[in-house]
């Protein structure tokens, strides 16, 4: 990126949007990509608390994985990251440390796809449980080529660099630990001018580049797609698949009672709380809850095994618990028990999971 300029992005209109744009300020994206932004800078030895300043936001915060962030607390940290970095090439530098255990239940449903091209498909479908700040779309150019294309939520053409940089790096890097490290794909197309840094993309996409594009794609041969994939398995893909599904839900749909019931039991996991539990907590009755789940389609249980399955991906990726530990964070004093379950939500071992994610 070769600047960073000051001033709030557009819509499509070409009008300023300011924080009082529903669109811009509605916290509803995964804070996927502030979380890898100041692990790398972590790495480096780097100081963050400076990027959160004016954002609402603190580092700290980022722990939590039920938090949700606007684009305009997205684009504020990651502004700063850049001006304070004054590395042009951050995004690619976040998105290639990116691996399938990086993107929790989403990554779980791409690795056990029956193909290269359903997993591509289901990580498109579902692209906003990854905290992407960007839309994407699957794109058929022709009978030999399939593209990954990127499209703006608004003109904000001096973060465009890094945001295509982020989602197409760290597309690649999944679909390399897919596939093999050998995969490059056909060509990349982005609508920005030749970075400053563009010999870092030929080294790590390995393919034909063309800036000043029409659109922001990365494109690949359609033989790809019939890959199958060694870690398929149809159970896990099914109930990751269906856990993933509900993880995502847009401002405006989800009810207050399912996001009171859900918030309650992330903060009493290791009392495994029943119904007649949360619904005192709630000051409702249990009949009343249960009619007040139904009527948004969910039931206590099944939402009850999201929670605990996400919370048990999150701290198998994190590499520090054992196994016994980690059921009982999360209500399980048996740990033989916690494997059950475990193996019942996911379709996989929780040792298994682990190795997947490391």
């Amino acid at each position: 990126m070769t600047s960073v300029a000051a001033g709030h992005p557009t819509d499509e209109s070409g009008t300023a949007l300011t924080g009082t744009d529903p669109r811009y300020t509605a916290a509803e994206t995964p804070s996927n990509i502030l979380v890898h932004l100041t692990q790398l800078a972590l790495s480096r030895s780097a100081r963050c608390d400076d990027w959160f300043v004016g954002s609402g936001l603190t580092r700290e915060q980022l722990s939590d994985p039920t938090l949700r962030v606007s684009y305009r607390q997205a684009r504020s940290v990651i502004r700063r990251a850049l001006l304070a970095t004054g590395e042009t090439g951050l995004g690619l530098a976040v998105g290639r440390r990116e691996t399938l255990g990086s993107f929790g239940l989403l990554g779980l449903a791409m690795m056990t796809s029956a193909t290269f091209g359903d997993a591509m498909k289901v990580g498109i479908t579902h692209h906003r449980v990854s905290g992407s700040l960007l839309d994407v779309s699957f794109e058929e150019l022709s009978p030999r080529e399939v593209a990954l294309a990127a499209w703006p939520r608004f003109n904000d053409a001096p973060l465009l660099p890094f945001l295509c940089e982020e989602l197409f790096a760290s597309a690649l890097a999944i679909a390399r630990e897919l596939l093999g490290q050998a995969f490059s794909p056909s060509r990349l197309e982005v609508t920005y001018a030749r970075p400053p840094h563009a010999d870092a993309y030929e080294d790590y996409f390995r393919c034909e580049l063309i800036f000043g594009a029409r659109y922001n794609r990365i494109v690949l041969d359609v033989p790809w797609l019939a890959q199958p994939l060694p870690t398929h398995n149809p159970l896990t893909a099914q109930q990751s698949l269906a856990l993933c599904m509900q993880q995502y839900e847009p401002s405006g749909v989800q009810q207050e009672v399912v996001a009171s019931v859900e918030r309650l039991l992330r903060s009493h996991l290791r009392q495994q709380p029943r119904l007649p539990d949360v619904a005192r907590m709630l000051n409702m009755s249990e009949r009343s809850l249960r009619r007040r789940l139904a009527e948004g389609g969910r039931i206590f249980r099944e939402i009850h095994d999201r929670v605990r399955a996400e919370r048990a991906l999150e701290l198998l990726h994190g590499g520090t618990l054992s196994v016994a530990e980690i059921g009982l964070e999360i209500g399980f004093s048996d740990p033989r028990e916690f494997r059950r379950a475990f193996k019942r939500w996911t379709g996989m071992a929780p040792r298994n999971a682990r190795q997947h994610a490391a």
